[in-house]
């Protein structure tokens, strides 16, 4: 679970990624990747990041520690230091089972940034490490049908790095399910600070009923898994 910590200094800016992120070391004597709530995309990546990362967590990935940061509740991840960028073409091959529940995560949160171009993966301690999560759930910069939007089959998985060795979809999709109960997807919206979710009380009245919207579109998602599965079990056989 995320926890709070007091940045005490900034390290160094990291250039890429549209979050604009910085090193910084906080109270614990530990050094951070902080994400900036005014920066970039806004706290919608900041949502994203949280809530795909901690779906990530329950599914058993490898995805940084998320930590809170103060002064307005940032948004910070364990540093890796010394990792590696996860690059195809050198780095080891990856098994079929975890890039399929990789697959299975990136299209169930809608994630479109794990691509050759850009995979967002690194390799720490000989462990595959899932970063950067702001670009997913990307329904919720214009929401509008929160069922039709959970049904959507999520064509950009053609373009996932791991799609050519994501053979065992279906068992990953078995996996997944198993392992993401609703009471869980609750307690990870939960997570989501009040104020991440200012500006859209025109639809939303309270916080409760925009905290809600995420669930329903989070739950009815992992129900219609097929629909995804399916694209991309589709996707990969043309590839081949």
């Amino acid at each position: 679970m995320p926890r709070t910590v007091t940045v005490t200094r900034y390290v160094a800016p990291l250039r890429e990624g549209g979050s604009l992120p910085a090193i910084v070391e906080a109270d614990d004597d530990g050094l951070y990747v902080l994400k900036f709530r005014g920066a970039g995309q806004g706290p919608k990546a900041l949502i994203a990041e949280l809530v795909a990362g901690e779906i990530g967590r329950a599914l058993g990935l490898a995805v940084p520690e998320l930590i809170q940061a103060s002064d307005g509740l940032n948004l910070a991840l364990d540093y890796l230091p010394g990792a590696i960028a996860y690059d195809p073409g050198v780095r080891p091959r990856i098994e079929s089972a975890l890039a399929s529940e990789i697959v299975w995560f990136d299209a169930y949160v809608t994630n479109v940034d794990r691509t050759p171009r850009n995979t967002n993966m690194l390799l720490w301690h000989k462990r595959l490490w899932l970063i950067d999560h702001g670009a997913a759930l990307y329904m919720h910069h214009q929401w509008g049908d929160v069922l039709a939007a959970s049904r959507s089959p999520f064509r950009p998985i053609k373009d996932h790095v791991l799609l050519r060795l994501a053979g065992d979809l279906r068992a990953a999709d078995e996996r997944a399910r198993a392992r993401l109960a609703p009471e869980g997807l609750v307690a990870i919206v939960a997570l989501i600070p009040d104020a991440w979710l200012a500006g859209e009380e025109k639809r939303f009245p309270t916080r409760q009923a925009h905290r809600a919207a995420y669930v329903e579109y989070l739950g009815q998602r992992l129900t219609a898994s097929s629909v995804f599965v399916e694209e991309a079990a589709h996707a990969r056989a043309q590839v081949f």
